[in-house]
């Protein structure tokens, strides 16, 4: 993998893969080294080992932790302009050194998933009946 790119996108093996025990994990080296992987490459392998268990490819990309905001509205699937509204309104937070808006790529992330958990929370009951969201 050239680890110059941003972005690189891994097919799965031909072969099935079982699926993998949990971790923490251990990686041997050639010469016997032996090192437990951190939690954070623990997930992302999991993740890896669980898309191609089935069946789908991976696309892996780096990011620095520091973001512009059309690097932070790309990753969260939004325009910049939306991106912008939602740092007006106090939902991310940012820094801005110059002219420029930058993120952490930890709020953005955070963000992200509040996002998400919201998205999966039920709708509460009203009164008549009917059911609105409970945001």
């Amino acid at each position: 993998m050239d680890h110059h790119l941003r972005e690189s996108t891994v097919l799965p093996p031909r072969s099935h893969l079982a699926a993998l025990p949990p971790g923490p994990w251990v990686l041997r080296g050639s010469d016997g080294t032996e090192v437990e992987l951190p939690a954070e490459l623990d997930e992302a392998l999991q993740f890896v080992a669980d898309a191609f268990a089935d069946g789908a490819a991976v696309t892996l990309s780096r990011h620095e932790q520091l973001l512009t905001t059309q690097e932070a509205a790309d990753l969260l699937g939004v325009s910049r302009p939306t991106l912008v509204r939602l740092l007006d309104h106090g939902a991310i937070p940012y820094d801005q050194p110059g002219s420029h808006r930058r993120l952490r790529l930890a709020d953005v992330l955070a963000h992200q998933q509040r996002c998400h958990h919201d998205e999966h929370r039920p709708a509460a009951p009203t009164r008549g009946g009917a059911r609105q969201d409970a945001r």
